[in-house]
């Protein structure tokens, strides 16, 4: 050692220190670029290991090599040896910028712990007082709505009388109506209920009726830092492999800022179940309609819109769509609209066949036989997006437009789901098309900004591997292509009491049944049935059949009719058939009679119902009333075959995009679809059917 110090101080002092200097330097950058390389986890995981030891065993090599050669004065082997070690210094540091920066847009998706709020809001008109009424959610176990709405009261020392509520429309639209004073929301309330209505409008009317934050003001807030109860709900799924078939639900969020907001609640009215395996490259996608009637698992099993769930967070949704589905769930990914029109502007646009509209309004405007849709923030007149039908590339904006619009079909959210898988699908073509670095730096900075998932980086990072498989799997004369199966569940209206008559949809169970098939078997939950038997028509083009479509049957809900005006014996049958306990008090002490009234309102779903009707009964006049009796009785199997005939109509409705429209569809409308008949009548002449079996 003494000898090599002597050695040395004998050495130019300038090539020492280029010697030291390019050490250290060498040493530093390679440690960072160690980092980034382990930051990659689950992506090469043997190249990057050979890779850290190559350039390991160079350092040793220019530490030992670089010293000799110095101390020997071989000058050209010491300028050659740190030339090598310095080029490989930016390389490291360059890199590993690259790999820690993508990474880190990656990381931002994941939020283990998120910021929850409260507020107590009044109408604008509303004197807020000691004595006013508040309402809120009974649910404990909602975060906004009853958890921290107790410590704001707390906080504020309020001594306020309590009305609970099952959900937030009912408590809200009793704010509107005057019944309550105030009532606690999530600090997202205008995002959350921004596309509902809480008063009695038409469909047509909903865009004038003054939104949520426009009516109210918010008298008191209070906030705090919890852990994410929706990552919570789905621990066990950080241990899950991308490797495997798995399953992700996709929330949107109708935001109208660019970014996620920090809160759990949202507004649900886009949810899109999503099967993707691996092995075979097939996804399958179930929207699911946001006015779908379902229980809410969040909430005692009570019924509701399925969108009503996103009220109480991510969680509640995943817990009321495994329910529905009998699937479970894997990951969540919510997703900001906004941010839609960012990420396609950035894939250069994404081609989509943009479906030709059933009305020419929307929202008062004419669009003149063209799609015509609100941009991004809201706005009409020159910002209006107006489009013609047909394929063709849209931009950020007319993406968004066409998946958000409704208003123009007569399917209404039924078609906006259809458009909204079709962004989907082509979104996913347009990314496999990315070559550029900055390209790929800029999808994932959007992506960091306005998608929130409980997918851990290690996972999505395994995305690599299942895009490797596609290209090594390749034949020379074949692509391995990614498949995605779409679906449509058949549906039916439904109007159900619940202190105001709603609107919603029921869904036929063999339709539903249909779609989960799918999806199990693309999970390899269970064995595909072969198809034995197809048949194709020449004169028609080809459409792939949407699974679930045209698919009726299976269990339904049903609401409690008005029986009044029917008699004792006939409600009393009808009790009988439907498991319903009913008790009958005649107001003239006759034993028979005809019903005058009902003490459960009619339309009231009858698998919500825990409570015994009562129905009042009179006897006055017996002929009159045995008229009555079999005049309503005709009447109600009249409603009941004319009920059936709606019923058929509209699942008609369903089975094809061509047969949607309705009777009050337009003159010139209704000469379209006698066109179409007579163009159909004449091509089933020259129609050759074939149909292939398998022995």
């Amino acid at each position: 050692m003494n000898i090599l110090k002597k050695k040395l101080k004998k050495v130019n002092k300038i090539k020492k220190v280029i010697y030291f200097f390019t050490l250290l330097l060498y040493l530093t950058t390679y440690i960072y670029f160690m980092i980034g390389l382990l930051n990659l986890k689950g992506i090469e995981t043997i190249i990057r290991i050979i890779v850290l030891l190559f350039f390991g065993i160079w350092f040793v090599v220019y530490l030992l090599s670089g010293l000799l050669s110095l101390i020997s004065k071989k000058m050209p082997t010491f300028i050659i040896l740190t030339i090598i070690s310095l080029l490989c210094t930016p390389v490291f540091f360059f890199g590993s910028s690259i790999i820690i920066k993508n990474v880190g847009f990656l990381n931002q998706t994941q939020r283990d712990k998120i910021e929850y709020s409260s507020n107590l809001i009044a109408l604008k008109e509303t004197n807020f007082t000691s004595s006013s009424l508040i309402g809120m959610i009974e649910t404990e176990s909602d975060i906004s709505g009853n958890q921290l709405a107790h410590k704001l009261i707390k906080k504020n020392n309020l001594t306020n009388k309590i009305n609970t509520y099952e959900d937030y429309t009912t408590m809200i639209r009793d704010l509107y109506a005057g019944k309550i004073d105030a009532c606690f929301v999530s600090g997202d309330f205008a995002v959350i209920f921004k596309n509902e209505s809480f008063e009695d409008v038409s469909e047509d009317q909903e865009q004038s009726v003054p939104r949520i934050e426009e009516r109210v003001k918010v008298l008191y807030e209070y906030s705090e830092i919890m852990q994410n109860q929706d990552v919570q709900t789905l621990e066990e799924s950080k241990t899950k492999q991308i490797t495997e078939p798995f399953t992700v639900l996709i929330m949107g969020v109708d935001s109208e800022k660019d970014g996620l907001t920090a809160n759990q609640a949202f507004n649900g009215d886009t949810l899109i179940m999503v099967t993707f395996n691996p092995d075979t490259l097939t996804a399958t996608m179930f929207s699911i309609p946001r006015d779908l009637y379902v229980p809410i698992s969040c909430n005692h099993n009570r019924y509701n819109k399925i969108n009503s769930s996103a009220a109480y967070g991510s969680s509640c949704v995943i817990g009321t769509v495994e329910q529905l589905t009998g699937i479970k769930i894997d990951f969540y990914v919510k997703i900001n609209f906004k941010g839609v029109v960012d990420l396609v502007n950035v894939l250069g646009g994404v081609t989509v066949d943009v479906e030709e509209p059933d009305f020419n309004w929307n929202a008062g405007i004419n669009c003149n036989g063209r799609f015509c849709e609100q941009n991004s923030n809201r706005e009409f007149g020159d910002q209006m997006i107006y489009l013609d039908p047909g394929v063709q590339t849209l931009n950020g904006e007319q993406a968004l437009a066409y998946a958000r619009c409704r208003h123009l079909y007569a399917l209404s959210d039924i078609a906006r789901n259809q458009h909204q898988q079709a962004i989907i699908e082509a979104m996913v073509q347009k990314l496999k098309t990315l070559r550029s670095l900055g390209d790929f730096e800029k999808v994932l900075q959007t992506v960091s900004k306005n998608i929130e998932t409980n997918m851990t980086t290690e996972q999505i990072l395994s995305f690599y591997n299942v895009g490797k498989n596609m290209l090594f799997n390749s034949k020379e004369d074949e692509k391995v292509a990614l498949s995605i199966k779409k679906t449509y569940l058949s549906f039916y209206n439904l109007t159900v009491w619940r202190g105001y008559n709603a609107s919603c949809l029921g869904y036929h169970q063999n339709s539903l049944d249909a779609i989960t098939k799918l999806m199990r078997v693309n999970l390899g939950l269970e064995k595909e049935t072969p198809i034995k038997t197809f048949s194709i028509s020449y004169n028609e083009d080809y459409k792939t059949p949407l699974v679930g479509q045209g698919i009726y049957g299976g269990e339904k809900l049903e609401t409690l009719p008005s029986l009044i005006g029917n008699s004792k014996q006939y409600v009393s049958e009808y009790c009988s058939n439907h498991g319903i306990n009913c008790t009958f008090e005649s107001t003239d002490g006759s034993s028979t009679g005809t019903v005058i009234d009902q003490s459960v309102h009619e339309n009231t779903l009858l698998k919500a119902l825990n409570e015994t009707i009562v129905f009042k009964t009179a006897n006055n006049q017996a002929s009159i009333n045995n008229n009555t009796n079999n005049t309503s009785e005709d009447k109600k199997e009249e409603q009941t075959s004319e009920d059936k005939t709606n019923d058929d109509k509209k699942e008609e409705t369903n089975t094809t995009t061509e047969e949607k429209r309705e009777e009050t569809n337009t003159t010139t409308e209704e000469k379209k679809e006698e066109k179409k008949e007579e163009t159909k009548t004449e091509n089933n002449e020259n129609t050759n059917n074939t149909e292939s079996s398998d022995e």
